[in-house]
């Protein structure tokens, strides 16, 4: 897989994010960033396993 490509894959990932996920992204609260955080690489690591 090329760089660009998995550049691509990953920004459409994040581009695709739920609301909840960005929201949990930016909390102050430690266990919904760390939640938001690992359901983010879940995300990128499936996308990529394809």
């Amino acid at each position: 897989m090329e760089t660009d490509d998995v550049a691509t894959k990953i920004a459409k990932v994040i581009r695709n994010a739920p609301d909840w996920l960005r929201h949990d992204l930016a909390s102050k609260d430690a266990g919904l960033r760390t939640r938001a955080e690992e359901t983010l690489a879940a995300m990128v690591t499936a996308t990529l396993s394809k």
